[in-house]
């Protein structure tokens, strides 16, 4: 089988590219590129179903012609790569630049282009940082009852296996804290293991969730859930006093011991909001970056009584922690600003280019995205002096280095580059760039190959 960085590999897909982009690839510039992993792809091909007549060929079939590819990235032990194809000097061929994973740039999502370029090592963006608060006098719901969940479980499972104490100490060594008082009631009385269920009717309809095996309940802290920084640095942690749970992205209060059935973690909760209860069950939903939602105000609430709808969160307003500006949302930077801004997006905007000025004193202004063209002048941007995170579209960028008033505080950065009209290649050029101004390790490995494209 072909290596992936011999030209044969990509052939069957580059014929399709050129037969898709055939214009783009004959113009000065021009220029397609995409990203390709063991998991997914992002391409772009349109589906071209096989002539009448005459058999799908490998080069009619775009998935036949990446799956070449990704078994070549599983033989190469890679975890993907992006690529860009360019016209050759000579008529009828095409250049492929391969470009490598690089460990100072996150990936980015299905684009070739760079992700976000991280400047500092193991910074994280603040949600991910962020740990619960403390809420004195925080304690059990009164529906909360030990006795009557061991009771009801048992008469619903009389043949449910419980944990034994030596299976419920390793547990809690395991975990580092102690299981509370219903959570071990529950355990005690069905340990969740899978081979329990052949001779058990699955307790789903009993618990009200997918009971975990009581070895693989886990801390649902931050580093558990998987937060890019191009989305954490958007989202801003608010817990108000109306709140049962905290809008934390983890906390190391969060057991959790089963799931929805669709993904969504269930879980204990220590570490409750204001308007919460020790020991409350909550759910951890798997498409956000941040936040929980309550289920039940106890364990014996959502089992013995069949609540799992939480209660209602009664409606706040308060000045926007994250503040979008644009044609239809905030009329003004003005508007957006306040001491608590924590993050601000500037978005589609058709009137005069916005000064930053009223944002400049901002103590807790951390993020900063805005589209092309929105600035009145990109290097007020160095009078922000709290930034971790700027995301802005290359030619502000390219102000802001000439200028050197790229913010030295920078912990992440983002390049907005408009996904078919700027060349990937040139945004790694300008990522280095960033990169080098920080101290941190370029974006190098970058294979040029050259082949026929038809």
């Amino acid at each position: 089988m072909p290596s992936l960085r011999d030209i044969t590999t990509w052939q069957p897909l580059l014929r399709l590219l050129h037969a898709a982009h055939a214009d783009t690839l004959s113009a000065p510039g021009g220029h397609v590129a995409g990203q390709i992993g063991p998991g997914g792809w992002s391409v772009p091909l349109p589906y071209r179903p096989p002539q009448p007549g005459r058999s799908a060929l490998v080069s009619d079939n775009q998935e036949d012609a990446i799956g070449l590819i990704v078994e070549a990235l599983k033989k190469d032990g890679s975890d993907g790569l992006s690529f860009v194809v360019e016209a050759a000097s000579a008529p009828g061929r095409v250049r492929l630049h391969l470009i490598e994973p690089s460990s100072s740039v996150e990936p980015g999502v299905a684009t070739a282009h760079p992700g976000t370029l991280l400047l500092a090592d193991g910074a994280l963006p603040e949600p991910v940082r962020r740990l619960p608060e403390p809420v004195p006098g925080a304690a059990p719901a009164a529906s909360a009852d030990v006795d009557l969940l061991r009771r009801t479980l048992r008469e619903r499972l009389p043949d449910a296996v419980g944990a034994s104490e030596e299976e419920l100490a390793a547990a809690e060594a395991r975990l580092g804290v102690t299981l509370p008082p219903e959570l071990r009631a529950l355990y005690q009385v069905v340990r969740g293991r899978y081979e329990d269920w052949e001779d058990l009717r699955d307790p789903y309809d009993t618990i009200g969730c997918e009971l975990f095996p009581l070895s693989e309940a886990y801390i649902a802290d931050a580093a558990s859930r998987e937060v890019l920084w191009q989305f954490g640095a958007m989202d801003a942690v608010e817990t108000g006093p109306e709140h049962a749970v905290q809008q934390l992205v983890g906390s190391p209060g969060w057991i959790v011991f089963g799931d929805s059935g669709g993904g969504d973690r269930i879980a204990v909760d220590l570490t409750p909001g204001p308007d919460g209860h020790l020991g409350q069950v909550i759910i951890i939903g798997h498409e956000g970056n941040i936040g929980a939602g309550l289920v039940a105000d106890s364990l014996t609430d959502m089992v013995v009584h069949g609540h799992f709808d939480g209660r209602p969160v009664p409606k706040v307003e308060r000045p926007p922690l994250v503040a979008y500006v644009n044609r239809v949302s905030l009329p003004s930077i003005e508007a957006a600003a306040h001491p608590g801004l924590e993050v601000l997006s500037i978005g589609v905007w058709e009137k005069e280019p916005l000064s930053l000025a009223p944002v400049f004193d901002l103590p807790r202004l951390r993020t900063l995205s805005a589209y092309p063209g929105t600035l009145a002048d990109p290097c007020e941007i160095s009078r922000l002096t709290h930034l971790e995170y700027l995301e802005l579209p290359p030619a502000e960028w390219r102000v802001l280095l000439d200028a050197g008033a790229v913010p030295t505080g920078l912990l992440a950065a983002g390049i907005d580059a408009h996904r078919q009209r700027d060349n990937p290649l040139h945004m790694i050029a300008l990522a280095n760039e960033i990169l080098t101004l920080f101290g941190r390790p370029q974006i190098t490995g970058i294979t040029v190959l050259e082949g026929v494209a038809f």
